[in-house]
C-alpha cells in the first residue's frame, strides 16, 4: 500500500504529510489546557517560535490575535487553522495543539475547536500561504483522518500523521 499524497508547500504533490517539512516534534502539543481563546493563540505562538529564533512571540501572538478579529480561523469539525503572514521569516512554520477541553472559537459550524493546526508564512508568500491552508482544510474533511487525529496518543503520534 502507497502513502497518501497530499500538496506540499512548493504546490507539487509527494507522499508525506501536509506538514512534512513544516513541522518540529517539538512544536506538537497534545492535552493542552487552555480557558480562552487569547490562552489558546499564546500557547500557539510558543510552538510557533520554537527553534526559530528570528521569531518574536509576541508578534506572532498579535498576528494570530489581529488575523482571528478578522474572521475565526474555526473551519469546522473542531478544527481551527489560526494563520499569519510575517516579515522577516524565509520559510512557513507549524504548530499543532489537541486540546483536553473543546474551546469556543466561533467556528463556521458552530461546533467547539479541539484541534489547531497553526501556520506562520513570509509576508510575501500569498500562493504558499493559500497552498498550505487548502491542503490542511482538505485534510480536515477526512472523517478518518480527524478520528486518527484524536486518537493520537501521544505528540509523536500526532506528529507522524501531519507529516
Amino acid at each position: 500500500m502507497s502513502s497518501p499524497t497530499h500538496l506540499n508547500p512548493s504546490g507539487s504533490s509527494r507522499p508525506n504529510g501536509v506538514l512534512h517539512g513544516l513541522l518540529a516534534l517539538d512544536q506538537v502539543a497534545i492535552d493542552v489546557s487552555v480557558s480562552s481563546k487569547k490562552r489558546l493563540m499564546e500557547e500557539v505562538a510558543t510552538l510557533l517560535i520554537r527553534g526559530n529564533s528570528s521569531l518574536n512571540k509576541d508578534t506572532v501572538f498579535h498576528l494570530l490575535v489581529a488575523r482571528e478579529r478578522l474572521g475565526s480561523t474555526g473551519i469546522g469539525h473542531g478544527i481551527a487553522i489560526p494563520h499569519a503572514r510575517l516579515n522577516g521569516i524565509q520559510t512557513p512554520t507549524a504548530a499543532v495543539l489537541r486540546l483536553t477541553r473543546p474551546l469556543s472559537f466561533d467556528a463556521l459550524d458552530g461546533e467547539p475547536v479541539s484541534l489547531v493546526l497553526a501556520l506562520v508564512v513570509p509576508a510575501d508568500a500569498t500562493e504558499t500561504h493559500l497552498q498550505i491552508l487548502a491542503a490542511l482544510a482538505k485534510l480536515s474533511d477526512d472523517p478518518a483522518r480527524r478520528a486518527d487525529f484524536h486518537a493520537a496518543t501521544s505528540c509523536d503520534d500526532l506528529f507522524n500523521l501531519l507529516t
